[in-house]
């Protein structure tokens, strides 16, 4: 069996929306749903939550997560990376002889989450031999093809292109392939690779097509959120009752 561990990034000082991840979202803290997601999933062992602030850490552990070390302010910024924290959590728990064989990287920002389908990726990614990563994504609703960027010139161009005849871009989305977002589900990361190379996700990344799911970013997002929550209580009592 191999050792677990899910990894939940948390720094204080949001800018797009203030406090985002202790923010109340029917009636928990945004950091809350990811906890309560882990802790239902049965492949977990432990449940960490990397964050630079003493009053997110007490919230954290008040759900029932551990925060065993303070993550430092150099690597609490905007342009802080994901791999910044994840290496620096995996050096503290390889000192405290409990590195574990893989990360669960679970964005606060993804708060509704299926504890079953949490089951299911990580046992996905352990039948493969051969992948570095898993990544959940979902399906766009319009295929990425059929977006445009501002050229040099002013002028509206093809996604990836140079072209800016647009006309093929108003051809039926049918015709176009089908392109993935990823959004934060849930990532699993392999402890070794990432050892061994310095890289989080690698080159053999498994996709994990998930349901649509909405992302907080802004305050509309936040609305949206509660407005599901008005419609369905479902996914609530599975990760609070």
């Amino acid at each position: 069996m191999c050792k677990v561990i899910a990894l939940i990034p948390a720094r204080a000082g949001s800018k797009g929306v203030p406090g985002k991840n202790v923010r109340s979202l029917g009636g928990h803290p945004l950091l809350a749903w990811s906890i309560a997601a882990c802790l239902r999933t049965k492949a977990i062992d432990r449940v960490i939550v990397s964050t630079d602030s003493e009053e997110y850490a007490t919230l954290a552990r008040s759900y029932g997560a551990e925060v065993p070390f303070l993550r430092p302010a150099e690597i609490s910024g905007d342009r802080s990376t994901d791999y910044d924290f994840v290496l620096h959590s995996l050096n503290w728990l390889r000192e405290n002889s409990s590195e574990p064989d893989l990360i669960v990287h679970i964005r606060p920002t993804t708060p509704f989450r299926d504890p079953n389908l949490m089951e299911e990726a990580i046992g996905y990614f352990n039948k493969s031999s051969a992948a570095t990563a898993l990544r959940s994504v979902h399906e766009m609703s319009e295929s990425a093809y059929k977006s445009f960027e501002i050229g040099t010139t002013g002028e509206l161009k093809c996604l990836g292109s140079e072209s800016t005849s647009l006309d093929t871009a108003n051809n039926a989305r049918q015709s176009f392939p089908k392109t993935y977002q990823a959004n934060g589900y849930i990532d699993v990361l392999s402890t070794s690779y990432i050892r061994s190379h310095g890289l989080l996700h690698g080159d053999k990344v498994l996709p994990f097509i998930t349901p649509q799911v909405t992302e907080v970013d802004t305050e509309d997002d936040f609305n949206y959120l509660e407005y599901q929550l008005s419609l369905s209580s479902v996914i609530s009592k599975k990760l609070f009752s």
